[in-house]
């Protein structure tokens, strides 16, 4: 709500730094109690719904967002929030209650007491890595003394995080489970499916507003099909995954979204919208398979006490995926789009045949709508700089879309790593 009232960007964006502090915890804290809630057999169901709203909501808000935008106010996109928060809390307070392995868990952690130092280092770790992926393009990278000071702070929390965890008898957080070979592959496919899916949430309407002109409403709707796709087969691979291993449908979605990626590797100016929203909507199909069974399982052979923790670590590998995942399309789309402009220049001779052709052609068009001579040559000079930069762009989106391919590719191999895990059966969390 005080974002809706934000006077000025800092006072927004000290805003959301309050909203992250309340709402970081909430996703990790909502799994932790699907996993103790739900037997095997059903935690893929469970997961299932829950992903409708971790998976849709990041498509729905570009779609309600931009309409909101357009048609009402950018305040608006915060106030929605209120009622809806307002409803949540009420409805926690009527039908959550703790379980024991939760209570087991609290009353564990208290007799060890709250690791302080390591709760601190994680936290800078993770803080100064999230300014350093948002910043390091905006700044120049190893040329801005800013971002070195925030990669060395990284650094060096990251090294005295490691064996500070682990002598710990009540570790902030349990690196041993990242070691392991069922969980640590789930973190990396986690971390690779919150880089596709934030990046390209992100760069989807990026590419159709700068490109196609859409305005922010559509740029949501070329979301909004896949989005509907999304939250249907997320109720599929529910019911698949308590008949099919989570390792095969991992395999199956990484592939199905490396299909939509390299679809989009096809993208020119003269596309149109349903091109875009079927790619979203063949994303879709994918998505749910993987989501849901990285969840299944990652919470394999996890211990009642110990599910937060593995909560928290997903949560922590989708969420720094993403950052991941935006930085590199950022990077590659701006390096890229230098690197084909500086070709494609080396192309545009003005004393080729080519050149004088399209020059004089485009002279004569802006003569027809009524230019001057002098000012009918200045525009068509302009305009064939602006196809140059135009087809840079397409070719350095082009880049992108491959770079998205070869993660999602990376992600189905690594799925197969993944052990089998009992589907249905006894009610048995850890072992």
């Amino acid at each position: 709500m005080l974002c809706g009232f934000a006077w000025n960007l800092q006072s927004l964006l000290f805003f959301r730094i309050l909203q992250g502090f309340g709402g970081g915890g909430m996703v990790p804290v909502a799994q932790a109690i699907l996993a103790d809630s739900f037997p095997r057999e059903k935690r893929g169901q469970a997961f299932a719904l829950f992903g409708v709203a971790v998976v849709v909501a990041p498509v729905v808000g570009p779609t309600l967002g931009g309409w909101l935008s357009d048609n009402v106010s950018w305040h608006w996109c915060f106030l929605i929030n209120g009622p809806v928060g307002v409803m949540t809390i009420a409805l926690i307070a009527l039908i959550l209650r703790e379980s024991e392995a939760a209570v087991e868990e609290r009353r564990q952690s208290q007799g060890g007491g709250f690791d302080v130092v390591g709760f601190a280092l994680v936290a800078t770790f993770l803080g100064a890595l999230e300014v350093v992926l948002d910043r390091g393009l905006e700044d120049d990278w190893l040329g801005s003394t800013f971002i070195v000071t925030l990669a060395g702070v990284c650094a060096v929390a990251f090294v005295l995080m490691i064996p500070w965890e682990l002598s710990r008898p009540n570790p902030a957080i349990d690196v041993r489970m990242v070691a392991t070979r069922q969980f640590g592959a789930c973190f990396l496919v986690m971390l690779a499916t919150g880089a596709l899916l934030l990046s390209t949430t992100q760069f989807m309407p990026q590419l159709v507003q700068q490109q196609f002109g859409y305005t922010a409403t559509w740029a949501g709707l070329v979301l909004s099909p896949g989005g509907a796709v999304t939250m249907g087969m997320m109720f599929v691979a529910g019911r698949l995954s308590g008949k099919v291993q989570p390792k095969y449908l991992i395999v199956a979605g990484a592939v199905i979204i490396a299909l939509s990626m390299y679809a989009l590797t096809n993208v020119y100016g003269d596309l149109g919208f349903w091109f875009l929203a079927h790619c979203r909507m063949l994303f879709g199909v994918g998505l749910p398979l993987v989501f849901v069974s990285i969840n299944t399982a990652a919470f394999d052979g996890i211990l009642p006490d110990k599910t937060g923790q593995a909560s928290a670590l997903i949560n922590a590998a989708r969420n720094t995926g993403g950052s991941i995942g935006i930085s590199l399309a950022s990077n590659v789309l701006a390096h890229r789009e230098q690197f084909h402009q500086s070709r494609l220049v080396e192309q545009v001779i003005p004393s080729s045949a080519q050149y004088q052709d399209t020059l004089r052609q485009v002279t004569d068009y802006f003569l027809a709508q009524g230019s001057s001579l002098a000012h009918a040559q200045q525009q068509a000079f302009a305009w064939i700089g602006q196809q140059v930069q135009t087809q840079a762009a397409f070719l350095a989106y082009i880049d992108v879309f491959w770079t998205l391919t070869v993660i999602s590719a990376a992600a189905a191999l690594l799925a197969l790593v993944l052990r089998k895990v009992k589907l249905g059966g006894t009610v048995t969390v850890g072992h």
